[in-house]
């Protein structure tokens, strides 16, 4: 029988004795016509009976003498007993609950101790709450941090920005602070009322590997050119004998030429990225007439794609500028530009739109070209990715135009967002933060 049908049965037959007893004391009134009178000394033993059973109720709950499953009959009635079975029911309920879910923090935080990464739970004001024990070792946290603002114990002012801003979609890489030939990567989740988990990686191997991958691909690129630069000579000498050499020779030179020619630029575009991911020999940052600079852009790809007669507007704030490196931009900004002439069709409109609004500095480059398959988008910005490699070699595309320009906004602290979808056209969207705007 469920508790619902005891509760129910018990207070049936407290109601029936209540009424029973009122009935017999009317009766017993009568004789002496003070029904009244005995029923109201009735109903009042009836609430002190339950009172003195409500007391002995609490008293037992203070107690916490809640390790049966019934009272004793001495104490209760019935109607109060099968209260206090509920009460018993459910606290034994709550208490196993209880126990599971202990059993369950306690075998997360022995997982969580057991890892190899620093993992650290920083409260909603900042505060450290609690670490596991690879947290001592790489971050160097101590029982006398707890409570401490994170920020007031990584001090690195690039940590500081990356936990105010609270936009946590890239990790954040670092030396240590504990030692500078150790490199750190971290990353922060949000959860429950603005509480963060961070999770901190030694990233150093890692580290070392990209660094000799960046050294080689730089060192690789720069010795390939005077052998291409060699090569293209020779090739262009033999063709100016043109006409003294066999046909097919012809054909073999221009071949040669188209191919030495995408080798330039694939060279060219690898010591770009070479240059924008190597701190020590990025630019220096001035003022950079943005308009300006397009209407130089926007003659440039005209004359790049003449034979497909394509338009392209210009819709821009002529006194707006930015705070940049204008080699870099002028870079990210022509190859958005040469894409959308590659990928439109002949007589296609292309845009070009540079503004503010609330959000920060636009960018946007739209086409009514070909499109891109959504499930390619958030590779595009990888080196050598193509979405068609036949179509990209036709048009001699090197697969690095976008990793320049993601490289390009990463020193911008710029992000890149892109709308499209096959047939329908691409918008690049390029979003610059508001501090970076000049005026003239």
């Amino acid at each position: 029988m469920s508790g619902r049908l005891i509760a129910s049965s018990a207070l049936r037959h407290e109601l029936i004795r209540f009424v029973v007893g009122l009935l017999a004391a009317a009766l017993l009134g009568w004789h002496w016509h003070l029904s009244w009178c005995f029923m109201l000394i009735v109903a009042s033993l009836n609430w002190l009976r339950h009172v003195y059973a409500l007391s002995k109720l609490r008293l037992l709950m203070q107690a916490r003498a809640l390790h049966q499953e019934t009272a004793p009959a001495t104490y209760l009635g019935a109607l109060w007993e099968e209260v206090l079975t509920l009460i018993i029911k459910s606290w034994k309920a709550e208490e196993r609950a209880r126990h599971r879910l202990e059993n369950v923090i306690e075998r997360a935080r022995t997982s969580i101790a057991a890892l190899e990464e620093a993992v650290v739970l920083i409260d909603g004001r900042g505060n450290l709450e609690w670490w596991n024990p690879s947290a001592e070792r790489i971050l160097g946290l101590k029982a006398s941090d707890r409570n401490q603002q994170v920020t007031n114990f990584l001090r690195d002012p690039r940590f500081v920005d990356y936990f105010k801003a609270g936009h946590y979609s890239e990790p954040l890489h670092l030396p240590s602070h504990i030692d500078h030939r150790r490199h750190l990567q971290y990353e922060i989740t949000r959860f429950g009322s603005n509480d963060r988990l961070l999770i901190c990686w030694d990233v150093t191997v890692l580290h070392k590997l990209e660094a000799m991958r960046k050294d080689f691909v730089a060192n690789v690129s720069h010795e390939l050119r005077t052998p291409l630069t060699v090569l293209a000579g020779y090739i262009e000498a033999l063709q100016d004998q043109g006409d003294e050499l066999p046909l097919r020779w012809s054909r073999a030179l221009a071949q040669m030429q188209a191919q030495t020619q995408r080798m330039s630029y694939i060279v060219n575009d690898l010591l770009t990225l070479a240059r924008l991911e190597t701190t020590r020999t990025r630019a220096l940052p001035g003022t950079v007439d943005v308009p300006a600079m397009l209407h130089d852009m926007r003659q440039d790809a005209l004359a790049y794609g003449a034979d497909k007669h394509q338009s392209i507007a210009l819709d821009m704030d002529e006194q707006l500028l930015i705070h940049g490196v204008e080699e870099d931009l002028r870079s990210a900004f022509m190859n958005l530009l040469t894409n959308a002439v590659k990928y439109s069709p002949d007589d296609g409109h292309i845009v070009l739109r540079w503004y503010q609004d609330d959000a920060g500095l636009w960018f946007v480059v739209q086409d009514n070209g070909i499109g891109i398959d959504p499930r390619h988008h958030t590779r595009l910005t990888e080196r050598f990715y193509r979405v068609d490699p036949g179509r990209s070699k036709a048009s001699g595309g090197t697969g690095l135009g976008l990793a320049i320009v993601k490289h390009v906004l990463l020193n911008h602290h710029a992000s890149l967002h892109l709308k499209s979808a096959l047939g329908q056209g691409c918008q690049f969207s390029v979003l610059f933060p508001a501090q970076a705007a000049r005026r003239r």
